[in-house]
């Protein structure tokens, strides 16, 4: 046993968090989790192993809890799953009760058992298991139990918790008519411009992508994440690291398109027009994206529109979004504005305290940004809805799909106003594989489980609920972290880490639910290192995986499309790779080279890539989608062409591929190094590509064209 080996006790207590101890790499090397990591997890969770003696105590602890709980802090479940667990005194008696959403009362039969015991704080506690009832309607309801002495009439002991029934699956995707699946644009929205844009893509230019693609015939759209980010310089460039998963980035609002610019002043109209002159003059510039600039423009002409009086029913509509936001949005809002106010300035620390008396103070103080930023998201929130309403009427049998994030930023709001569901000195992020060899730490703080457990999972109801209230399906990022994520201590390499379990049940389960009621469609993102049990059980519950050509390998060459799973969406290319174009010229050996990012010689990783090129050329010949020398274009569209073969049930058509860019939207491994997440949509000739000119572009309307008449 080496120095940093765990003990035996640690190792139990760690099992029992949900902490693994050893796991196996995606090199196929079974690794054991040094001691060091565990303690440090285990810190992070709240709990006390920093001795033998705390191991133990914290072990017993843990142990006794469940004991203690009359009912646990929340139970997400299917109807006819499972039994509901009520630790009940010796010596009583036990009724339980759910009140359902819609306001009935329904009774729990408890059956004939004998139930497990324990003695716990010197009384005798036994474990009553009630199966759950098979006709209980989906929802989110209220469990309620009561405990009363043998032949007493009053309750000594009470509880309530959230009682949660989901689908146990979503039905297929929808298509148009005639058709059983369906294909569509992926997109990073900010990249994507017109000449009415400020300089960055925007929610009305997803309007307009969106009619344009479902004139092609295309049943949905994915884009980046819009979750918020901060609202002073400098703004967080990667979509993947928010300030906020619940609220959306005002960034892509166009000002022009809010309703009492009608109302605006000569005067006031031309601080609008000022304010957009110099980023709409980006608009041309196909080399970065400012973000700064944008906001910075975008803020001053939003100012003036804010001051602008709302008429009745505008107010009243205001009132009521606000009403249904609830808290959490006049949270974010204070946070827009304490960022804001300290811009500049030195922080208190008091003001990392939600609850402390200086941010109550504030929150007065600072009504009126408050009041802006409840306003702002009020009006991106209008103006998402008329996004999705466009793909809709453009024949769209899905429409908007968004994106969703692994997590927050550790400085940002969601971390901030929900300092309790966070992991503090630990960062999320990935172990080595094959294409990021050093692994990969993401600088996000991860939820803990058992506070999820405890909230009823709202948070991430509240999230879901957000992202599909207009959109027709969700992609989850990292799908496999809704099962377990790396976690990764403070100033650790990311091979320092180590896996967390979550419960993958209540997890899927709520987001089931939020789908189902919304008449949403679920994909998750599960490339990577993912067990293969995972796959099985999304797919079982109707949640789409994901697939890569270029990773679809089956021994020295691809796998055949026609061998793909059905439960899927089926692309060329992602996101952490350059477009096809570049990717057919060796940009994603050259692009790590330059970073330094390369645990082999140059020279094996290009031999590799043209065997790969070759192997998936002779595919494409072989299947008579390419001539004996084919041109850019023509294999890219061959190599979209060759997907449409496969039975899966949705195919993503990358922007990017389908106008030539060559450049990389983000290289994984990297952060200041590339500028990821800030590269505008251009052609092969290295021109910016905007949407005025798309339908027209011969290689889009080749590739789009090409696809639906595949499908």
């Amino acid at each position: 046993m080496t120095d940093d080996a765990p003990t035996p006790d640690l190792v139990r207590l760690a099992a029992v968090h949900g902490i693994a101890t050893e796991y196996w790499s995606f090199f196929g090397d079974r690794v054991q989790v040094p001691a060091s990591t565990l303690r440090a997890v285990l810190a992070a969770m709240r709990v006390d192993a920093s001795s033998d003696a705390a191991v133990t105590a914290s072990l017993i602890a843990e142990e006794e809890r469940v004991w203690r709980e009359l009912l646990p802090a929340s139970f997400v479940t299917r109807a006819g799953v499972g039994v509901l667990w009520v630790h009940v005194f010796d010596g009583h008696d036990v009724t339980v009760t759910v009140a359902l959403e819609d306001g009935a009362e329904r009774a729990l039969t408890i059956p004939e058992q004998r139930p497990a015991a324990r003695l716990v704080d010197g009384i005798l506690r036994w474990r009553v298991e009630i199966p759950v009832p098979d006709d209980l309607p989906l929802g989110w309801h209220t469990v309620r139990a009561e405990q009363r002495p043998f032949g007493g009439a009053e309750a000594d002991r009470t509880a309530s918790a959230p009682f949660v029934i989901t689908p146990d699956r979503l039905g297929d995707p929808p298509a148009r008519g005639g058709r059983t699946r369906g294909w569509g644009l992926m997109a990073q929205l900010y990249s994507v411009r017109s000449r009415a844009s400020w300089g960055l893509g925007d929610f009305a230019d997803l309007a307009d992508l969106a009619a344009i693609a479902g004139e092609r015939g295309a049943d949905f759209l994915l884009i980046n994440p819009v979750h918020a980010a901060e609202v002073t310089s400098p703004i967080e460039p990667s979509p993947y690291r928010p300030a906020t998963r619940r609220f959306v980035a005002p960034l892509y609002v166009r000002p022009e398109d809010i309703r009492e610019v009608a109302y605006l002043t000569p005067t006031e109209r031309a601080v609008v027009e000022a304010a957009r002159g110099p980023v709409a003059a980006m608009d041309d510039d196909a080399d970065r994206i400012d973000r700064d600039a944008v906001w910075a423009a975008k803020r001053l002409g939003l100012d003036a529109i804010f001051a602008v009086p709302l008429t009745p029913s505008r107010r009243a509509e205001l009132d009521a979004f606000a009403a249904r936001e609830g808290q959490p949005l006049q949270d974010f809002a204070l946070w827009c504005a304490l960022e804001e106010h300290y811009l500049g300035r030195e922080r208190p620390a008091e003001v990392d305290d939600i609850r402390s008396p200086l941010v109550a103070e504030l929150r007065t103080r600072l009504a009126d940004r408050v009041a802006f930023h409840v306003w702002l998201q009020w009006i991106a929130d209008q103006q998402v809805a008329d996004a999705q309403a466009a793909a809709k009427a453009a024949g769209m049998a899905i429409g908007v799909m968004h994106d969703l994030a692994v997590g927050v930023h550790p400085q940002g709001s969601d971390a901030w106003s929900l300092r309790e569901m966070y992991a503090t000195g630990m960062a999320v992020g990935a172990p080595p594989d094959m294409y990021n060899q050093q692994g990969q730490t993401w600088n996000q703080p991860p939820w803990l489980p058992r506070a999820l457990a405890v909230a009823g999972y709202a948070p991430l109801r509240d999230m879901i609920r957000t992202l599909l209230r207009h959109a027709g399906a969700l992609r989850i990022d990292h799908v496999i972290g809704l099962f377990r994520l790396w976690w990764i201590p403070e100033g650790l390499s990311p091979a320092a880490g180590t896996y967390i379990r979550y419960d993958h049940e209540a997890m899927i389960g709520v987001l089931l639910l939020e789908a189902h009621r919304a008449g949403a469609v679920l994909i998750g993102e599960d490339l990577g290192n993912v067990e293969p049990w995972v796959r099985e059980y999304l797919s079982a519950r109707g949640v789409l995986g994901t697939s890569v050509l270029w990773f679809e390998r089956e021994g020295d060459g691809f796998r055949p499309p026609e061998q793909y799973r059905r439960s899927l969406l089926a692309t060329v290319n992602t996101h952490d790779l350059p477009p096809t174009a570049g990717y057919l010229a060796d940009e994603h050996v050259a692009l790590r080279a330059r970073l330094g990012l390369l645990t082999r010689p140059v020279e094996e990783e290009l031999a590799d890539a043209d065997a790969e090129r070759a192997s998936m050329l002779a595919l494409l010949r072989e299947r008579g989608l390419i001539g004996d020398e084919p041109g850019e274009a023509e294999v890219i569209e061959a190599l979209n062409v060759l997907i449409t073969a496969s039975p899966s049930q949705l195919l993503g058509v990358a922007l990017v591929d389908a106008v030539g860019e060559r450049r990389a939207q983000n290289q994984p491994g990297t952060d200041r190094e590339y500028p990821n997440w800030q590269i505008p949509l251009a052609g092969p000739d290295g021109r910016a590509v905007l949407l005025d000119e798309l339908a027209d572009n011969p290689r889009f309307d080749a590739l789009t064209r090409a696809v639906d008449a595949h499908l």
